[in-house]
């Protein structure tokens, strides 16, 4: 230990960090929530002001949480963190729209893997396409709305989750710590969705260190938020789960009828052990993926990625 940090004040050693002129990492974590709570009651009660006809809803409930998620992270970032917004892991670059839709093909190949199996062993009933049942333009303008609802879903949680919350974990503990305390939150945080249970919050976690190695492999954001908003697309709209507990537009219409341990049962694939080998899998194709393109970027000299 240095002078300089022996002679430090009671004050400093509590609040300030030892090698920054700035808060400590858990200080600064629970700022933000004292920032962001109010916020969201601010702009939640401005919509009602402002547009008393549209009440209720995901879309709105969504839009509420872009803004307050949005706003209260860069307060924090700039002002608490003392660092820029897009240090997050938000660089605008040639790599951002790849890293987007290559999370979201992943979670293609996993949604689909799901349901293959649980189709494979009998647990999936196939009932009809939403077009069957819906008109051309109702299926249209649903599928449109709830992708709209997806990318903001995946925006907010991502900048939250691996954006703040993660990597300011690891500035004040480590990156292992880090990961597994901002994914243990994000399983927490879904207890609130219906037919949530503990199992689904463990499940969660999980996807939260799938979500969080997806940010470790390319040290930016837009691959998990391209993964987050596959998975509930996919998920739910294109293969017909329920997501996270919510029942959403599908495309394909099913019932699921094995063994809830397995499937997920009313909440989905996250609260079932189906989930893990997805998860695997899911993680290999960001390996390879993210390889392929450091050694791209290499043999360019562009150092993008960071194993």
């Amino acid at each position: 230990m240095t002078t300089e940090q022996k002679s430090r004040s009671f004050f400093a050693k509590v609040f300030k960090s030892s090698d920054e002129n700035r808060l400590r990492a858990g200080w600064r974590l629970f700022f933000h929530l004292l920032i962001m709570i109010p916020i969201g009651l601010i702009v939640g009660a401005l919509s009602k002001v402002l547009f008393p006809f549209w009440q209720g809803g995901m879309l709105q409930d969504q839009l509420i949480s872009l803004v307050a998620m949005t706003l209260s992270i860069f307060i924090a970032r700039r002002w608490l963190d003392k660092r820029s917004f897009t240090s997050l892991g938000l660089k605008i670059n040639k790599k951002t729209w790849i890293d987007l839709l290559a999370g979201i093909a992943i979670t293609f190949v996993q949604m689909g893997f799901i349901y293959l199996i649980m189709y494979a062993l009998g647990w999936i009933t196939f009932e009809g396409f939403a077009w069957e049942f819906e008109s051309a333009s109702s299926v249209t303008l649903n599928l449109l709305g709830i992708f709209g609802i997806f990318i903001l879903v995946g925006w907010s949680e991502e900048l939250l989750s691996r954006g703040y919350q993660l990597q300011n974990l690891a500035d004040g503990i480590n990156l292992t710590w880090g990961v597994i305390i901002s994914s243990a939150v994000f399983g927490i945080l879904h207890l609130g969705n219906p037919n949530a249970t503990w199992l689904s919050a463990a499940g969660i976690f999980l996807a939260g260190i799938f979500l969080a190695y997806g940010y470790i492999r390319t040290n930016q954001l837009w691959l998990p938020i391209g993964l987050h908003i596959g998975w509930n697309f996919f998920e739910g709209v294109v293969f017909g789960f329920p997501v996270s507990g919510l029942d959403v537009f599908r495309l394909t219409r099913i019932s699921v009828n094995g063994p809830e341990l397995i499937t997920g049962g009313a909440f989905g694939p996250e609260a079932g052990l189906i989930v893990i080998p997805a998860l695997v899998l899911g993680a290999g194709l960001i390996y390879f993926y993210t390889k392929n393109a450091q050694d791209t970027d290499s043999a360019k000299d562009e150092v993008i990625y960071t194993a």
